[in-house]
């Protein structure tokens, strides 16, 4: 494989991807052994044009180099993407087996999805919050790939090129969105404290030469010049494009990011439906709890406002705010250990995770928690745990996000984000038999295996089978449920913030903090909210099947295991794969 990391010049890569041939050469063949070539050099081609995607990917060959996001690279994107295209159509998916039929799937959406962002929805041109350098520059500060003069080297080099980057993306933003512009600012205060005296003085204590150090800081004093002057641009910009994108364009996005067989208005009504299904059962739970803690007290006539009353009342149990950060590092070893005892799935202790408190480059999208996971050319680096600590919260917000994470709603964070979550989730797919079921990953795949995670965990004895710890799951499902309503809703339905703070806080229970945060984090994005939902009910529909499928010979490890085992792809297109059911 060694000899497909080399870096191909952008003609080369047309060229390989087109199926140039020389007169002499042979063609490439349309058979599975030449279609799993073609699909590794595809996914390989492009990491080799994007240094910051290999980085993440784990790759560090060309860690010091930075693509510039002007016209020139658009057109190159677009390019290599049309030529990804016509290379895909001389392969029949149809006639491929059913494992590198997936693959061609994730190659195709993928490529499709890139002319599409690039052609209509036009993100690049509005959201300057997709312009940022400290990403990469982080990734390499934190991750001992190398000896540490090396990775300052390849900083060094990455910093020579900031001012350039921010001169293209000044050359890209046309009437952003207020909320994109706000966020921007936000995130460029963060690369600052990044690029800040923390670093000068670990490269004066680094290995590296006089010469370099002296190098180094005058490419980092040019850095922090180039993002303070684009915050001050910013700050000029006229910012009035509204944030909804419409039903339409919103029905695009979320064929290319769901891959689901359902409309996000056919999902809308799937996740109403269950809403439903949840405020019956959470009263079932309230009417059996309230002798116990709400004794005495009369019981309300209506059913929102009786379960929001148990549900305030035991939200007030929760950490104090200082032990917020230190409580979720202390659960991680006992989810693990419950894993192993039940044995649900396999584990791979080999591999750390590292509870941290989310890098301030990173902080302002609106999640208080989430994880950073390496590629599977590293894959035995650390996987972070980011948490948000409350330092910087007033008092009455960090009320309310403790209460929201209270003492049972917590544990269910940690199950999501680490163990079986995310964390346990990602480790299987760096294993993937191709790396376009690792690298090209599916959003509803990987965020409906931790929400399934949480009601899994929970059905296995997790939290004992009480009724408080299914109450509360109760409330942070309907979490799941809601993100997919509220997001399909602001941007296709027209609601209001009224609207979505009466869904969130009077049908979904949410506190006002967690509340306003999601109202900010769904102006901000657009699909990924709803991947949640629809990954979940695709996963617990697979399993059922695979149930009825297997009968007494269902194993629920198994199951997992064999689940994990194909990477990060659409959940239909894995269950296809384990049911043995043939679809092109």
């Amino acid at each position: 494989m060694s000899k497909l990391l080399r870096p191909l010049s952008a003609l080369a890569l047309v060229c390989l991807l087109a199926a140039c041939q020389t007169p002499t050469s042979p063609p490439m063949s349309s058979s599975p052994e030449g279609f799993a070539q073609t699909a590794e050099r595809l996914v390989l081609a492009g990491l080799d044009r994007s240094p910051e995607a290999s980085i993440s990917a784990g790759r560090y060959d060309r860690a010091g180099e930075v693509t510039l996001p002007d016209a020139a690279s658009r057109a190159a994107d677009l390019a290599f993407a049309e030529a990804g295209l016509a290379t895909l159509a001389r392969f029949d998916p149809t006639t491929l087996p059913p494992a590198q039929r997936i693959d061609h799937g994730l190659l195709k959406n993928r490529f499709e999805s890139t002319r599409w962002q690039l052609q209509t929805f036009r993100e690049w041109a509005w959201n300057p919050a997709r312009y940022s350098v400290a990403g990469p520059i982080g990734l390499l500060l934190n991750t001992p790939y190398a000896p540490e003069a090396e990775r300052l080297r390849a900083v060094s080099s990455r910093l020579a090129r900031v001012p350039a980057y921010y001169a293209a993306a000044r050359g890209n933003i046309d009437n952003p969105t207020p909320e994109h512009r706000e966020l921007a600012l936000t995130q460029s205060r963060g690369a600052l404290t990044l690029l800040g005296p923390a670093l000068r003085t670990r490269v004066a204590g680094s290995a590296l030469s006089p010469a370099e150090q002296a190098e180094f800081i005058t490419r980092l004093d040019a850095a922090r010049a180039a993002i303070e002057s684009w915050q001050a641009w910013l700050g000029t910009v006229a910012a009035q494009r509204p944030f909804r994108i419409g039903a339409e364009l919103y029905e695009q996005k979320f064929r290319f990011d769901v891959q689901s067989p359902l409309t996000a208005a056919q999902l809308y009504d799937r996740a109403a439906a269950e809403k439903e299904r949840l405020h019956a059962d959470m009263d079932l739970r309230t009417r059996e709890l309230w002798p116990r803690y709400l004794a005495g007290q009369p019981m309300p006539d209506d059913r929102l406002e009786r379960i929001g009353r148990m549900v305030a009342h035991l939200s007030q149990q929760h950490v104090p705010r200082e032990q917020f950060v230190a409580e979720i590092r202390r659960q991680i070893p006992l989810l693990a250990e419950f894993v192993r005892r039940k044995n649900l799935l396999e584990q791979d202790e080999t591999r750390p995770l590292v509870v941290r408190e989310t890098p301030p480059y990173m902080r302002g999208g609106g999640a208080i928690a989430s994880i950073s996971a390496p590629g599977p050319f590293n894959p035995t680096a650390n996987t972070y745990y980011n948490v948000t600590p409350l330092d910087d919260f007033s008092a009455e917000a960090a009320a309310s996000l403790l209460r929201e994470y209270n003492h049972w709603v917590l544990q269910i964070l940690n199950i999501h984000e680490a163990i079986p979550g995310h964390y346990t989730q990602l480790l299987h797919a760096n294993k993937a038999p191709s790396l376009a079921k690792t690298l090209l990953r599916n959003g509803a795949m990987v965020e409906g295996w931790a929400v399934y995670a949480e009601r899994m965990m929970l059905e296995q004895g997790w939290g004992d089978q009480a009724p408080e710890m299914w109450l509360m799951y109760g409330k942070w499902n309907l979490r799941v449920v809601t993100n997919a309503m509220l997001d399909i809703a602001i941007h296709t339905r027209g609601m209001t913030e009224a609207q979505a703070m009466d869904l969130m806080q009077r049908e979904a229970f949410q506190e006002p903090a967690e509340a306003a945060n999601k109202w900010r984090r769904a102006r901000l994005s657009q699909v990924q909210l709803t991947t949640y939902f629809s990954g979940y009910a695709d996963i617990l529909d697979l399993r059922a099947r695979r149930q009825a499928q297997l009968g007494t010979a269902f194993d629920l490890k198994t199951f997992h295991d064999q689940f994990l085992s194909v990477g990060s792809a659409p959940v239909r297109a894995i269950g296809d794969l384990m049911t043995g059911a043939a679809r092109p």
